[in-house]
Parts: C-alpha cells; sequence; structure tokens
C-alpha cells in the first residue's frame, strides 16, 4: 500500500467512526461536549465530513448531521464567542458548506450580524484600553479567541471587507512600541503569563511569539490580507515591525533556525533566552513561525526572507531530535500539523525539498492500523477527543488533503491563518 493509500485508509475510518454524533455523543469525551466548538466538538466534525463531500470522499447528509448538531441550542455570541466557538464558529462552517451559490444564505446572514456585532464590540474595547495605555490579554488578539481569528474568519466569508479593515487597522496599533513602567515594549505585550491567566512565574507579563496565542497570529492575518490586496495604513510597517521583532530573537543551532515561544521582560532587558529548540508545532513551533514569516515574505516580495522560512522549517523537519519532542498525531501539536503546514509551505515554496519530509512525517499516523488509530483518538481510556485541533477530526482532515494532494475544497485550514 502506497503512502497515499494508506493515508486515505486512515481518514476513511475516522471519518465512518465519527460518521453521526449520536455514534459518539455518549462516549467519554476528554473536553467534554460541546455542539458549537470548532476546536473539539461537533462543528469540526462536521468540517471534515464538509471537505470530505465537497471532494466527493462522502456523503453530504453526514456534513448536514453535525451542522444540525451544532446548532441545535440557541447560538453562542458577544464576548463569549470566537473563532473556535459560538457565532463565528458556525459562521466558518456554514460557509465551508456553501458548495453553491443561496445554500445557506439566511442563516450566514443572521450569523454575520452576531459577528460583526461582536467583532466591533471588541474593537472598540481593544482601543479604548489603548487609549488609556494599558496592554493587552492574549484573548484581544490570538488567533484562538481574539481579533487575528475574527479576522481569518472574515478572509474566508469574502464579505464585510469594512469589518476586516478595521481588524487590520487595529492589527497595525497593536503592533507600535509603548512605554509601560519606564521601558519600551511590543504593543502586543501582555500583562498575563501564557496561560492567559495572571501567574507568579510571569509577574511583569511576557511576549508570545506563537501563531496561536501569539503575534504570529496578527502576522499571518496581516500577511494573508495583504496577497488578497486588502490593505491599510501603515500595514505593510506593520508587518516588518513583527518580522523585526522575530528577527531579534530567532536562534541559531546545529538544527537550524528556531525561535523561543515567548520573551519574558528579564530576557528582554538582557537579551538572553533560554535553550532551545522546542517542539517544532504550528500553535508555537518553528512550523508555524514558518508559515507565517513565508506568508509575509510572499506578501512584500521578499525572496530572501521566503528562502529562509522554509530553510528553516526544513531543517526542523528533518531534525530527530526537534520530532522527537511531537508526543502526539494532532493538528495543533502533533504530527498532522507539521505534514499539513509542510505541504502547504512546500506548495509555495522556492526550494524543492520539502515535500520529501512528509513520508517520515506521516509515518507516526499511517504505520499504525487505522483501526488501532481510531480506537486511540476516539475511544482511549482517558476519554478521547473527536475535534479539529487535537483530535481525530483535525487528523483526519490533514490525512484526507495529503491523499487528495490538492488544496482544501472548503477552506478548511484557512482557521490555523496558514493559507
Amino acid at each position: 500500500m502506497t503512502l497515499r493509500e494508506s493515508a486515505r485508509a486512515a481518514a476513511d475510518t475516522l471519518a465512518e467512526r465519527l460518521a453521526s454524533p449520536q455514534d459518539v455523543r455518549g462516549l467519554h469525551h476528554r473536553q467534554g461536549w460541546w455542539p458549537q466548538s470548532l476546536a473539539h466538538g461537533a462543528v469540526g466534525v462536521a468540517l471534515l465530513h464538509i471537505e470530505r463531500a465537497r471532494t466527493d470522499q462522502g456523503p453530504w447528509q453526514r456534513a448536514h448531521d453535525w451542522l444540525a448538531c451544532a446548532a441545535a441550542e440557541p447560538t453562542v455570541g458577544g464576548g463569549d464567542s470566537h473563532l473556535y466557538y459560538g457565532a463565528p464558529a458556525l459562521a466558518f462552517a456554514l460557509h465551508a458548506a456553501a458548495d453553491r451559490p443561496g445554500r445557506y444564505t439566511r442563516a450566514l446572514d443572521t450569523l454575520d450580524r452576531y459577528v460583526t456585532t461582536a467583532i466591533r464590540d471588541r474593537l472598540a474595547q481593544a482601543h479604548a484600553r489603548m487609549d488609556r495605555g494599558e496592554i493587552p490579554a492574549l484573548a484581544e488578539f490570538d488567533a484562538i479567541r481574539g481579533l487575528s481569528g475574527l479576522g481569518a474568519l472574515l478572509l474566508h466569508r469574502d464579505v464585510h471587507t469594512d469589518v476586516l479593515r478595521e481588524i487590520l487597522t487595529y492589527l497595525v496599533r497593536l503592533t507600535e512600541p509603548v512605554k509601560h513602567d519606564g521601558e519600551l515594549l511590543p504593543g502586543w505585550w501582555s500583562h498575563l503569563a501564557p496561560s492567559g491567566t495572571t501567574s507568579p512565574e510571569f509577574p511583569e507579563g511576557h511576549a508570545n511569539n506563537g501563531v496561536a496565542h501569539g503575534i504570529g497570529g496578527p502576522l499571518a492575518v496581516l500577511s494573508l490580507a495583504a496577497r488578497r490586496g486588502v490593505t491599510v495604513d501603515g500595514h505593510l510597517d506593520a508587518i516588518t515591525r513583527i518580522l523585526a521583532w522575530l528577527d531579534r530573537w530567532q536562534q541559531d543551532g546545529p538544527a537550524g533556525p528556531w525561535w523561543p515561544y515567548w520573551i519574558t521582560r528579564e530576557q528582554l532587558r538582557s537579551g538572553t533566552t533560554g535553550p532551545g529548540p522546542f517542539r517544532p508545532s504550528w500553535c508555537y513551533g518553528t512550523a508555524g513561525f514558518a508559515r507565517a514569516q513565508q506568508l509575509a515574505a510572499l506578501a512584500l516580495d521578499d525572496p530572501a526572507r521566503q528562502q529562509a522560512a522554509e530553510f528553516a522549517l526544513l531543517r526542523a523537519m528533518a531534525d530527530p531530535g526537534q520530532l522527537s519532542t511531537t508526543v502526539d498525531v494532532s493538528l495543533c501539536h502533533g504530527f498532522a500539523g507539521l505534514a499539513r503546514i509542510t505541504q502547504l509551505v512546500a506548495a509555495d515554496a522556492i526550494i524543492p525539498q520539502l515535500a520529501e519530509c512528509l513520508p517520515g512525517l506521516l509515518a507516526p499516523i499511517t504505520d499504525t492500523a487505522p483501526g488501532t488509530l481510531a480506537d486511540s483518538l476516539i475511544t482511549p481510556p482517558g476519554g478521547g477527543d473527536i475535534g479539529l485541533l487535537e483530535g481525530a477530526a483535525g487528523t483526519a482532515l490533514a490525512l484526507h488533503s495529503f491523499h487528495t494532494g490538492t488544496p482544501s475544497a472548503s477552506g478548511w485550514d484557512t482557521c490555523f491563518l496558514t493559507n
């Protein structure tokens, strides 16, 4: 069996095990049962079946059943909603399912009203916070819970360009340096720990670099928007400021370039970081950093930076030491995510060797019998995860996309700010 055939067999088995909500609702879910969650619940599983239906690999009925499950209860909006939960998550999935004009139009129009209201409320709060000279919480701007993720949703929907421009204007302002307690800090410096809470381990906060929760998310959204021709005043300058920060903290070792997950105030003052490199994941690691910087280089028409970003990914994906720190098969921080990002970077790459890494990245998934893989993700002793971010649906989508070898038909991976 070829690697593509193995990937298809595993994806098919996972999709069968997630055929309907009734098949898995009564199981022990490690994250709980969250129908409106794109990260861990029904919305993420719907996305799997939407992509499979749009590529003629599965029936539409499964997608409809999971969407109906997600929408069965009143939609969560307002401050509790974000790209991965509530109205924005439902809008993301319904747009992915709209394979012909008119499908889900009424539902999307309703959800859009929820989403745009929530975005403008958040923008008003963010600008007021800036006007007061305060520093932000990560959830204000990050990809998972914040305005970067909501910007990615609007890019995915390709509607409400005026609201998208308001988000981009905010992100430009976020990159401007601020003075706090007598020190000049990047505008995204947070007073919180990486967990999003106060912690004695981060008494003066930190600057988060990751794509999921740090400045990598705004960099990706600004770059993706620029590539679409949607820009605002100071747009390219903001991209350049973020890149300058990442350049400042880039570390070079025997296994190639890498970036620290975050910078503390003590590190900022000393100009030094701890040992590394770390796990090369999408959420915080070299894979996410490399794709965000490749997108920025494409937006800036900077082939030297593009090649450097691709080289960093190549070195990380070929380094047994870094890969040994990856201990699961998820999209967020596992081998499925490494494979999908490598596939995307390779499709845009100047250097030709990246695709050669894919068999090694997929082997930890495809070398496992499909039924055993499904059991390990959906029904392990400690509880399973059916979802997109860390669970079975996300792993299946990465396998499906490798098998088809084409860009995603539904745009499922745009919620990771990678394309």
